[in-house]
């Protein structure tokens, strides 16, 4: 039976996207840009339905609509979707838009123009989950730089987590980086948005415009990479990550199986992609990986998504997904567990066969074979305190606070989300430095304490 996906794609970002992520998932669909059905392979259509909604209409062939809600708080982006090459895929209604604009705050987005539109967003969300057998989850699409993909991106969220408490929440959310600045408040909106990601979202995978620029320049040889390169990686990670969802393969996942093997700690769902092989289209006749390069690639530093070297911190799980043609399971086995070998010291020891493998045979389109790679490693720290770095020397002098206040918005929140990150900060710390003394020693401790008994330092 298909687990359904509604995809909720928000702010400027967010839109650009998701446009960028059904374009390809229509391809690898045989799906043209209507929504009807060319291909020949009976594996497209097979779980098509993660995705699409089937519209039956009298004498016509079936219609594929994506399961997707477009909200942004002014028109433009939504308008170009709409008249673009795949406007008329999307339902009308699905289009949620406000008029002012969120100018990069995000308390606008989250207490005044974005709250405004909820309940429409809301209804409509509601409607499409009706017409569920067996809603999975939900998806959003956002960035955390902006005022729209951060501050309504976050009130959704928390709305989503009230309406559906027992459904998954993945999110896709685009950090800001100082190379690639667009605003001077991002390391505001970023970690507020952080703050709420950390309590209400099950999944997180993070996506870094650093590093995107990075593999576009460095790997892909584009002289001046432009947002619609950057959208087109995210779009393959997505498409790699959702792959055992939508195509029947050895191990069939879904969002909860995969939240379930990622994240040892409620806290720690901060999420790492990867993606190989990335190269230049011209070299694309010299390519032909075996699986252990393309399990090697899948967790090299050059083709992480995200700007920070895992080399620093330390794997507490991964899950690794192949597609296209690779001979056997065991051969990807052997090669993650070769990987682990050799690396022990970057996996920790006190979790077990911490590496997930997925086989899928349906290639990505345009490529014979992929390696997708979702990895929850310490090293992730390095972003959260690059923010919090920034976001910590301008609310020292209160510098752009009025902006803020002026929405209605307490300064509190701005102290609770700096000691809610330094506290994940130090919680990831601490993962990366626990052995299995330790963790025997922490359970030992909790169960004395659970028997009312007084533990001292010393007693081992």
């Amino acid at each position: 039976m298909p687990r359904e996906i509604i995809n909720v794609q928000v702010g400027q970002a967010g839109n650009q996207v998701g446009e960028r992520f059904w374009r390809m998932l229509l391809a690898e669909h045989g799906l043209d840009e209507s929504g009807f059905y060319q291909g020949n392979d009976p594996l497209q259509l097979d779980r098509a339905s993660v995705y699409f909604t089937e519209v039956e209409q009298h004498n016509e062939p079936t219609k594929y609509v994506p399961r997707s809600v477009q909200v942004d708080l002014e028109a433009g982006v939504c308008n170009q979707i709409r008249s673009g090459p795949i406007g008329s895929l999307f339902r009308p209604d699905t289009f949620v838009t406000g008029q002012s604009g969120a100018g990069n705050n995000w308390a606008k987005g989250f207490y005044t123009e974005g709250a405004e539109l909820m309940e429409s967003i809301l209804e409509i969300v509601r409607k499409q989950t009706e017409a569920c057998d067996a809603l999975q989850g939900l998806q959003l699409i956002h960035s955390l730089g902006g005022g729209t993909g951060s501050g309504l991106g976050s009130l959704l969220l928390s709305k989503f987590r009230e309406e559906f408490p027992d459904r998954m929440l993945a999110t896709f959310s685009v950090l800001p980086s100082p190379k690639v600045s667009e605003t001077v408040v991002e390391p505001y909106n970023a970690l507020l948005s952080i703050h709420q990601l950390v309590e209400n979202s099950d999944l997180t995978m993070l996506i870094d415009n650093e590093a995107l620029y990075e593999i576009t320049a460095r790997t892909l040889k584009v002289k001046a990479p432009e947002f619609s390169d950057l959208n087109t990686l995210v779009a393959q990670v997505m498409c790699g990550i959702s792959t055992s969802l939508r195509f029947p393969g050895q191990l069939n996942g879904d969002l909860r199986k995969l939240g379930l093997n990622l994240v040892p700690f409620p806290r720690l769902h901060f999420l790492m992609p990867s993606y190989a092989p990335f190269y230049n289209p011209q070299d694309r006749a010299f390519m032909r990986m075996s699986v252990a390069d393309l399990t090697q690639a899948a967790f090299d530093r050059k083709n992480l998504l995200v700007a920070c070297d895992p080399r620093f911190g330390r794997y507490l799980t991964a899950a690794t997904i192949f597609r296209g043609a690779i001979s056997s399971r065991e051969h990807t086995q052997s090669a993650v567990a070769d990987l682990q070998r050799k690396n022990s010291a970057q996996f920790v020891e006190w979790i077990p066969d911490n590496v997930s493998v997925t086989l899928c045979t349906v290639p990505p389109v345009g490529q014979t074979q992929s390696a997708t790679c979702l990895a929850n490693s310490t090293a992730v720290q390095e972003l959260f305190k690059r923010t919090l770095t920034q976001f910590a020397a301008m609310y020292k002098r209160s510098a752009f606070l009025h902006w803020y206040t002026s929405e209605g918005m307490d300064t509190m929140e701005f102290s609770e989300a700096e000691s809610n990150a330094q506290d994940l900060i130090s919680e990831y710390q601490q993962y990366q430095e626990a052995t299995v003394e330790d963790e025997e020693f922490a359970a030992y401790e909790e169960g004395a304490e659970a028997e009312g008994e007084e533990v001292y330092e010393g007693e081992q």
